[in-house]
């Protein structure tokens, strides 16, 4: 690493709105680069729609905006399941999922918590293993999040880690959707804290317990939190997913059986379940690898005799399906507590 320091700015996720009201732009990102305003809509059906507004906002004053909606979406959550030691939490829009988030982020206690791993899937580049970040500071319209170097060099040192790009880190937004919350929640103590980006790619199983195996005894730190990143159920034809149990009626109740089927499984800290029901039904839960080394790391940190529960807190969707032609993204919030 040369003398440089190397800043990331958020430059495309964070939105706390979306460029439009409909159903179908679920992933449009919206956020900020310095004083410029940007504006990208998501691949849409089969064409990519794209377009660029500037706007004369200051990056504080984007800031600004961005607390306000964050601390609404707080107040309205209930501190029931904490101190968490991992969450899980959604990575779409924030008009889509940032009350959802908001469940999960309320268990967070920033008076214990100084190192944030953020495990988010690879959504964008092919990966077989896991990456990290090039960059050494995370930049939000908030503040700045330091990137904990030691952790990253006795990461690096295992062999298991790819360096991704900055290209790669800038298009990648299932880590960059959590930076806002992450220094959102942790505000009380921002300069006492750093943070672990880990992009993790299409595991194997065997790959997931080897990543769980490594990340246990950071999830055995009280001092640290881990963040996984994943929606639910992406339902549609435009995901090339209709999965449709009749039995449950309309098409929205047969994705959330569906989706709760799959936290309840979660729920019971079990890898091999969770496994077995991706198998079975293909749901297309984006964040199921980052969920993956999470339960193996509670598995292996479960031998030890250490006692766990993970409850999820909230549930919600993008829309609900009735017919054919709609589409929906599902989003869950959870927290896993240490007893």
């Amino acid at each position: 690493m040369s003398n440089r320091m190397v800043c990331r700015e958020a430059s495309h996720a964070g939105s706390w709105y979306t460029a439009s009201g409909r159903a179908g732009d679920e992933g449009c990102y919206i956020g900020w680069k310095s004083s410029v305003y940007i504006i990208k809509l998501t691949r849409i059906e089969s064409s990519i729609y794209s377009c660029v507004l500037y706007l004369q906002l200051s990056f504080s004053s984007l800031g600004s905006q961005l607390n306000a909606q964050l601390e609404g979406w707080l107040s309205q959550a209930q501190s029931t399941a904490g101190p968490a030691r991992a969450i899980i939490a959604p990575h779409a829009g924030y008009t889509y999922c940032g009350a959802c988030a908001a469940h999960a982020y309320k268990q967070v206690d920033p008076s214990i918590t100084r190192r944030v791993f953020i495990l988010g899937p690879s959504h964008h580049v092919p990966l077989s293993r896991c990456a990290l970040s090039p960059a050494e500071v995370y930049r939000t319209p908030l503040y700045d999040l330091r990137i904990d170097q030691k952790v990253y060099a006795d990461l690096w040192k295992t062999g298991m880690f790819e360096r991704m790009t900055l290209q790669t880190d800038e298009d990648e937004h299932s880590i960059e959707m959590h930076l806002p919350y992450t220094a959102k929640a942790m505000e009380s103590y921002k300069d006492e804290f750093s943070i672990v980006p880990v992009l993790v790619g299409a595991l194997s199983e065997s790959k997931e317990q080897e990543y769980g195996k490594l990340l246990s005894k950071y999830l055995a730190d009280p001092s640290n939190l881990f963040i996984i990143s994943s929606d639910f159920c992406h339902w549609g034809q435009r995901f090339r997913y209709t999965y449709y149990d009749e039995n449950q009626g309309e098409i929205y109740r047969s994705i959330e059986h569906l989706d709760k089927m799959g936290m309840g499984i979660i729920e019971q800290l079990d890898p091999v379940s969770f496994s077995n029901y991706l198998k079975k039904y293909h749901n297309t839960i984006c964040g199921r690898h980052p969920i993956g080394v999470l339960l193996n790391a509670v598995a292996e940190l479960k031998k030890n005799g250490l006692e766990m529960n993970f409850s999820f807190l909230n549930y919600a969707q993008s829309s609900q399906c009735r017919n054919w032609s709609d589409s929906s993204v599902s989003y869950a919030a959870g927290a896993l507590v240490v007893h």
